[in-house]
């Protein structure tokens, strides 16, 4: 790379946040959807619909038309969709949990990613929030960051679990642990991909989670199969299981605490049972321009979210399998074309056998 190319190179990076909050905050105001209802409508009546200057309207719209996002026309000084008009209500949707999730739990704390790396704690939630320690306890107390979070990684489990059902093998009448499985959402899904006579299916979180995680279970009629216990996976994990399942959880963690969770998983699992992990990875080749996950997540989870972790390569995840005692049966990553556009996270899935 030119010095020259270098130095645009980092000119993108010094706008980005500004992109960023210029595109959002035109569908906070309304504005995109008072363009969708009134094609045509210039600046000043558009600032009417939305409560704002007329010439705050035009300059925030003045880089949407640069994206091709919004279409102006100079002779009436009109706005109408170009970009957008085409996409489909569902997936500018999930763009904008993406992004709302972003400028809530991310681009606030991540003001204060240096002094969270230096620390290894999230520096960003106790300056802004008073709260000491990882995203993970702080939505408990925060509806914002709760809301922003919760309904994006909902979204997330309903897109992704049946691919990754597709993807791994529960014996009929298995006894299913899903580790740190939040509020239940993953257990319903189990059950519901891979019923059978006899399978049940018990989520494992922290103690606070059991009764929303059972009122799940109820109002999806799967109480029957489905339990919680509670507990922290590193003070112990249930026993006894032919199968656990451990779903966006791994990549929280730096090695060593990975290497914990997978000692716990190994004592848990029934000689011959199954592991099944799924998780964002990044490419093999790290320069990948088609893998997102390498842009957004170191950020994300040293400065946002635990302070630590951050996804892996699929092959050190396997390694990492194995060298905790486990014979690697199954490691796949999703095609990207298979993803919608919109979508940062490439998934990745292992499965492991537990060796006598």
């Amino acid at each position: 790379m030119t010095p020259d190319a270098t130095l645009a190179r980092l000119r993108d990076y010094m706008v980005g946040p500004a992109r960023f909050m210029n595109l959002l905050s035109c569908f906070e105001l309304g504005i995109v959807d008072a363009i969708r209802e009134q094609p045509g409508a210039t600046a000043a009546e558009l600032g009417k619909v939305v409560g704002v200057k007329p010439d705050a309207v035009e300059q925030l719209l003045h880089l949407l038309v640069k994206e091709g996002f919004i279409a102006f026309d100079g002779d009436t000084g009109g706005y109408s969709l170009d970009g957008l008009a085409d996409v489909a209500a569902p997936d500018l949707n999930r763009a904008l949990a993406y992004m709302n999730l972003i400028k809530v739990v991310s681009l606030r704390q991540l003001y204060y990613l240096t002094d969270s790396v230096r620390t290894g704690t999230v520096a960003g939630l106790k300056e802004l929030y008073g709260f000491e320690g990882t995203l993970y306890g702080a939505v408990a107390e925060h509806r914002d960051l709760r809301d922003a979070w919760s309904t994006l990684m909902d979204k997330v489990t309903e897109r992704i679990d049946p691919w990754f059902f597709e993807n791994v093998d529960i014996p009929a009448g298995a006894q299913v642990l899903d580790l740190a499985g939040n509020t239940g959402l993953g257990a319903i899904h189990t059950y519901r991909h891979k019923a059978s006579p006899g399978l049940t299916v018990t989520t494992f979180d922290l103690p606070e989670k059991e009764q929303e995680a059972l009122e799940n279970f109820r109002a999806n009629g799967v109480a029957e199969h489905c339990s919680f216990i509670g507990g922290n996976v590193f003070d112990s994990i249930p026993a006894g299981y032919d199968v656990v399942l451990i779903k966006h959880f791994l990549d929280m963690f730096d090695q060593d605490d990975v290497f914990r969770i997978l000692d716990g998983v190994h004592k848990s699992l029934n000689v011959g049972g199954q592991v099944h992990v799924m998780v964002p990875v990044y490419p093999e080749d790290i320069k990948d321009t088609d893998n997102y996950n390498v842009d957004f997540f170191p950020s994300f989870f040293l400065g946002a979210t635990m302070g630590q972790g951050g996804p892996q390569k699929l092959s050190t995840y396997r390694r990492w399998l194995e060298e905790r005692g486990f014979t690697v049966t199954k490691a796949i990553t999703k095609s990207p074309a298979d993803i919608p556009k919109d979508v940062i996270p490439i998934p990745g899935v292992l499965s492991a056998t537990k060796t006598a």
